[in-house]
Order: structure tokens, then C-alpha cells, then sequence
């Protein structure tokens, strides 16, 4: 992003010194012709009208004949800030130019990581750039942010950003932007024939006429969704698209297929950005209609409510724009806008990360801060595909100012790039859920994200930090554990234990047909768990799942209790531990190449005989395990519209868990200089995995005449 900014700045530079050397063209005629009997201008005509021309021309060669050679061999660690400081400090005519150059910088330093040896140096041209311009009391800022309108008033862009819209049922990608006196709703129009981009406005509100609308309070409307093998069938072409893009790079091919490449990314990255949000932010017009955007998380919906509350209680008038006001508002949006690009890989730079995979350890320490006692709780979003899901949740902390939940989660990471945390209080009025809005009457107390940095991630040791949101402060530490280690499947040190040890071992030590931890989970599971929104995808707390892997480890009398007394999240992270530990897939190494070309099949009863007679060849511990579990998931998915829970959803949680094999030589190359960013190639094998196991999933029953096979499902002993 940094290049990307920087490459602008030199195109800029480049078109500001051709018109300077247009002006400098005919300076030395007239300068010569001044001092002869007729002259055409005065020497000090000519010194008015070309003043300081010469020297601009000259601080502004040097600068990008500095900048060019800096930018074509670019590199992480390249600095640029010395010629930003030299620069700022040398201009100060025409003052359009440090108003730019003042821009350049706030956007620079976004991009620019505070370690960055670049950083002080910015802040430094940045200080004087701004002081400057306080000087002749003209502010940067409102300057790009705002347009003049009645009265001599500015109306100023507060927010914007790429939102999907629902318009009669219909998805619909629209680019919203806040300014300090209305929403406005646009499009962006597809460029004809080279021509500039263009919005085309699609409706406004004044914002002392919106409200938001709960959905009770407006007419019920549907929510189309994209059935989840849809979504995943678009992840698996991004991924493919992906790899190849990589291959082509690595083999310097010629830049037609790349751009073929790089479209087909684009639009499949399009198409799950329309189709993956489901969270509706409701805007009504008290004058008139109402209106449905759809987020992808509570975090993004907060963000929006929280900023247009907070400048509605500056909006007491109501007001309509002509069409000439709506047109010049439309048109000033492409200059206004801070948001340019949509978050697709092929708007990001080569150098830029492609996130994090493998697992996230984060530990909720506490939060300090609140000015009275509430009963809260954190809920922690990660991003996957550029989309943000909820992966795990506290308890609540009952009624207190200073909460400490010192809870550990396990979070698994596919690309991401930041984590969020949410504190809500919580509220035990059920009559005022709001389930359809996916928004209870919990309160969001306060909200805020951190990076994950890779370099910052890389060692082994816990991270501790800080997420200060609204006023009050929350302390949490993070440890990452790459693919590369987290693949791999170990045989446990303590033979008589369940983790760790083979499944057939583990049955035959019980003399039963399902390993004990396996049945006790699940009846629990089954117990009070069949409802609980998010089962085995929301994490559950770390230190209750280990305090249950030793419970079963040491054959504790009590275990049943401590389950009874537990979160059933860790219960369901407790199985999830179980199967990720055994040293063998529940599949097996031997069979796993097979079910992997089996799924990939394109005729149907070909696909059918192959998966059934390669899980009929399955060692009878292992199938009989799979068909219990499988049974049960069954049974979970049919609760989908009160947990959220699909038949997709549950195979996403427990296809790689249970078919990953043990990886003794792991396959997935790794590169030193970034051996904790890997990519496609394994969202790519995940995705295979899912597949598999949603495949049983979907069969109806599995029929076979095979004895062994009636044997094992008629009888008593499990």
C-alpha cells in the first residue's frame, strides 16, 4: 500500500513539473527581450508573474529524481521520510501544493507501521506541513472531507465505505458515505470508453429524519441467502485463482494471462463480497421509506449506528436538495471519498500479507475503566476471505466495574489479518431479543481491533497488549502456532490416557464400540447444547477444555459433574481436542489420498460406490465412532434455524479434524521469510476435507447388505 501511494505521488510530481517547464519555456525570450528598447514585459512584470518558478522547478526535480530510484527498488524497509521532511520544509509556495503534499502524508503514515524507521521522520514533515498551514488559518482537512453549501456552510464527509444493499430482494453493491447533515447511498457507474468514474446517486436521508428500525418495527422481508456450498465453491475458485496467480508470477510469464487471472479473481472475490453479509443494518426515513444494508459482523453495525448517533445530536432541522444540489453532492463524492478500492486481493501490493494461517491462543485477561457495575461479557471476530466471523465468547462477569474473566480461546486463523473484540452488557430480558436482526437487547459497551502482524506473532512466547475502546481498556495476550506446526498429529506419552492414544487401543482397553469421551460428550452435547447459537464453531474457554482433557486422561469418577457444570462450548471443544489429537485421522493416513479422489469424482454413482466402500473399509472402531458422530451432527443441523448450525457449517468445523492426516513429513513447503503466512494451497485441502465429510452428511442413509456392517450398527454395546 505504501508503493502504491508512493507511485501516485510520483505520477502527480511528474504532470506538476511538465507544467512548470511549460512556464519556464517562455520565461528566458521575455526575460532577454526586457532589456532591449521594446520590451514585451517588465523585468519585474515577468518576476511577479513567474515568481519562484525556477526554484519550485528545482526543489521539485530534486525531489522526485530522489523519490523514482527509492520507488523502482522498493522494499519493506525502504525510507522516504528524510525527502518528505526536506521538501515540506522548503515549500512554502503555492500553498495547493503543501495542502497536497499534507494529504500525501496523512495517507503515507496510515500505511506506515509505527517500528517503521520511516515513521518519526513523517510525523516530523507532517508537523511542520500542518503548522504551516495553521499559520494562514486554512485546515487540510476539511478542505478534501467537505463541499460549501447554503449559507456559506461546509458539509463534511464523516465515514464511507463499500456496503451491500438489499433492494427487492435483490443483493445490490452500493458505496454509502456520512457527511455531517445526511446518508447518501450511491453508485458507482462502469466506465465507458476511458471515460473518469462516476456515482449515480440512489437515495439520501437527512439525518434528522433517520431512525433505525428493529425488525418487528418494520415490514418482515426475507434475507436471501447463498447456500453455504455456494460460498465455499466461490472460496475454492479464489484459491485456485490464487495459486495460479503465484505460479504465473514465479514463472515471469507474460502479463495478458496474469490480467485474465486477476479478473477472474476479482470477480469471484465480488461475488462473495455481495453474497457473505446477512447482519441487517435497517435506515428509515420518517418522511418515507425505509432501507436494508447487510454487514458481516455486529462490529461493522456498531461503527455505523455509534457515528450517526453521535452527529444526530448536532441535526435539528429537516431539509430536501434540489436535483442540481443531489447531482453536485453525487459529484463531489469521487473526490471526497476516503474509501477507493473494494477489499479484494487484486487492489492489494505483491508485498502486501496475505494473513495469518493456522491457530490464534488469546487469553481475555481483564477490563478496567467502567464507570459503574454491569453485567458483561467479550465476544472476539476474526476475518477469513475479507469477511469477519464471531469465534468465541466469554462468560459474563456478574455485576462489576473491573471484570476479570482470565479466559483462554483457541481461534483458528485462514488469512486473517486483524481481531476484533466486542464487550456487551448483557441483558436477561429474553421477551426483547431480537433474534431475526441477529441483535438482542445485549449492549455494546464498547468495541475495538489490533493487527496480526506477523513479525510481532513470530516468536513462541505470549503477547500481552492493550485494546483501548470507548473509555474503557481491556488487557488480553495472544500466541500464534503456525500450519506448519499445527498439522502435525502426535502420539501421546501417557499410554493409558484417551488423547493422543489410537482409537482402537482406546475401545479396546473400555471393551466398548465408542470411546467413552466421545459418548459422554455428545449426551451432554445433546443434553442442552442442541440450541446454543454457534455450536463447535464458537471456541470454548481454554483452560475449562484442558481441566477436561486431564479429567479424561486420568479416568477422573467426577468428569460427568465437571461437565455438567461447564460452558457446553468447551464440552464441544473438548471433542473437537479429541479428534484433532488422535495420531491418526478417525479416516486414517492409508485411506486419506482415496477419499480425496473419490469426492473430486464428477459421476454421481461412480462418487457413490467409490465413499462407500472406501468408509466401509474403515477399521470397525473408527466406523462405528464416525457413524455415532455422524448421526449426531445430523441432529445438531436439523436445530440450524435456532444455533445457526448447517449441515455446510458443521462439516467446515469437523471436516479437517477428522480426515487431516498426521503430516510426519509435512508437504506444505515453508518459506523462511515468511514461514507463518500460508496460503491457498492448504485453504485448498481444507476445502477437499469439508467436502468429504459433508458428502456423508448429505446422504440420507448409508446403505450396505455388508454383515460387518449390520453387526456394528445393531448392536447395544457402544
Amino acid at each position: 500500500m505504501r508503493k502504491r501511494v508512493l507511485s501516485g505521488i510520483l505520477a502527480s510530481e511528474e504532470t506538476y513539473l511538465s507544467h512548470l517547464e511549460a512556464l519556464l519555456l517562455p520565461m528566458k525570450p521575455l526575460k532577454a527581450a526586457a532589456t532591449t528598447s521594446q520590451p514585451v514585459l517588465t523585468v519585474q512584470q515577468i518576476e511577479t508573474i513567474f515568481f519562484k518558478v525556477p526554484e519550485l522547478y528545482e526543489i521539485h526535480k530534486e525531489f522526485y529524481d530522489s523519490l523514482l530510484p527509492r520507488v523502482q527498488q522498493w522494499s519493506h524497509h525502504q525510507r522516504v521520510g528524510d525527502l518528505f521532511q526536506k521538501q515540506v520544509t522548503l515549500l512554502y509556495k503555492p500553498v495547493d501544493r503543501v495542502t497536497r503534499s499534507t494529504l500525501v502524508l496523512h495517507d503515507l503514515l496510515k500505511h506506515t507501521p509505527s517500528s517503521h524507521p520511516d515513521y518519526p521522520l513523517l510525523q516530523d514533515a507532517l508537523r511542520i506541513s500542518q503548522n504551516f498551514l495553521s499559520s494562514i488559518n486554512e485546515e487540510s482537512t476539511p478542505r478534501r472531507q467537505s463541499m460549501t453549501v447554503k449559507k456559506g456552510e461546509n458539509r463534511q464527509l464523516l465515514k464511507d465505505s463499500f456496503m451491500v444493499e438489499l433492494v427487492e430482494g435483490a443483493r445490490k453493491l452500493r458505496h454509502v458515505f456520512l457527511f455531517t447533515d445526511l446518508l447518501l447511498c450511491a453508485k458507482l457507474k462502469k466506465q465507458i470508453g476511458g471515460k473518469s468514474q462516476q456515482y449515480d446517486s440512489k437515495w439520501y436521508i437527512p439525518l434528522s429524519d433517520l431512525t433505525f428500525q428493529t425488525a418487528e418495527e418494520s415490514e418482515p422481508l426475507p434475507i436471501p441467502q447463498a447456500p453455504d456450498e455456494e460460498l465455499d465453491a466461490i472460496k475454492i475458485k479464489i484459491s485456485s485463482l490464487r495459486s495460479e496467480i503465484q505460479r504465473e508470477r514465479r514463472a515471469n510469464k507474460g502479463s495478458k494471462a496474469m490480467e485474465r487471472l486477476k479478473k477472474k479473481l476479482s470477480e469471484q472475490e465480488l461475488l462473495l463480497l455481495l453474497n457473505s453479509p446477512n447482519m441487517p443494518l435497517r435506515v428509515h426515513n420518517r418522511s418515507g421509506k425505509s432501507y436494508i444494508f447487510l454487514i458481516s459482523s455486529d462490529y461493522e453495525r456498531a461503527e455505523w449506528k455509534e457515528v450517526i448517533r453521535e452527529q444526530q445530536k448536532k441535526c435539528f432541522k429537516t431539509f430536501s436538495l434540489t436535483s442540481m444540489e443531489l447531482q453536485m453532492l453525487t459529484n463531489s463524492c469521487l473526490k471526497l471519498q476516503t474509501v477507493h478500492q473494494l477489499p479484494l486481493t487484486v487492489n492489494k501490493e505483491e508485498d502486501e500479507s496475505t494473513g495469518l494461517y493456522g491457530f490464534l491462543n488469546v487469553i481475555v485477561h481483564s477490563a478496567s475503566g467502567l464507570k459503574q457495575s454491569l453485567n458483561l461479557y467479550c465476544t472476539l471476530e476474526v476475518d477469513s476471505f475479507g469477511i469477519f466471523v464471531n469465534k468465541a465468547k466469554t462468560r459474563v462477569y456478574r455485576y462489576t466495574t473491573e471484570p476479570k474473566w482470565n479466559e483462554e480461546f483457541e481461534i483458528e486463523l485462514e488469512g486473517s489479518q486483524t481481531l476484533r473484540l466486542l464487550c456487551y452488557e448483557k441483558s436477561y430480558n429474553k421477551a426483547k431479543m431480537n433474534k431475526e436482526d441477529g441483535e438482542s437487547t445485549d449492549r455494546i459497551m464498547g468495541k475495538g481491533q489490533i493487527a496480526l502482524d506477523p513479525p510481532m506473532l513470530q516468536g513462541k512466547d505470549w503477547q500481552r497488549t492493550v485494546i483501548p475502546m470507548n473509555g474503557i481498556e481491556v488487557k488480553i495476550s495472544m500466541k500464534f502456532t503456525s500450519r506448519e506446526f499445527s498439522l502435525k498429529r502426535m502420539s501421546s506419552r501417557k499410554p493409558m490416557g484417551v488423547f493422543g492414544v489410537n482409537i482402537s487401543s482406546v475401545t479396546k482397553r473400555e471393551r466398548s464400540k465408542v470411546p467413552y469421551i466421545v459418548r459422554q460428550c455428545l449426551e451432554e452435547i445433546e443434553r442442552r447444547g442442541m440450541e446454543e447459537v454457534g455450536i463447535y464453531r464458537v471456541s470454548g474457554v481454554a483452560t475449562d477444555i484442558q481441566a477436561l482433557k486431564t479429567a479424561f486422561d486420568t479416568n477422573n469418577k467426577d468428569v460427568s459433574v465437571m461437565m455438567s457444570e461447564m460452558d457446553v462450548n468447551a464440552i464441544a471443544g473438548t471433542l473437537k481436542l479429541y479428534f484433532r489429537e488422535l495420531p491418526e485421522p478417525l479416516f486414517t493416513d492409508e485411506l486419506y489420498p482415496n477419499f480425496a479422489g473419490g469426492i473430486a469424482l464428477s459421476d454421481s454413482v461412480a462418487k457413490e460406490s467409490c465413499m462407500l466402500n472406501l468408509l466401509l473399509s474403515l477399521p470397525e472402531p473408527n466406523l462405528v465412532t464416525f457413524l455415532f458422530l455422524l448421526d449426531h451432527l445430523k441432529r445438531v443441523a436439523e436445530k440450524e434455524s435456532v444455533n445457526k448450525m448447517s449441515l455446510h457449517n458443521l462439516a467446515t468445523v469437523f471436516g479437517p479434524t477428522l480426515l487431516r492426516p498426521a503430516e510426519k513429513d509435512s508437504k506444505i513447503p515453508t518459506n523462511p521469510t515468511q514461514p507463518i503466512t500460508m496460503g491457498d494451497s492448504w485453504s485448498l485441502e481444507v476445502m477437499s476435507q469439508v467436502q468429504v465429510l459433508l458428502y456423508f452428511l448429505q446422504l440420507e442413509t448409508i446403505p450396505t447388505p455388508d454383515s460387518k456392517r449390520q453387526s456394528i450398527l445393531f448392536s447395544t454395546e457402544v
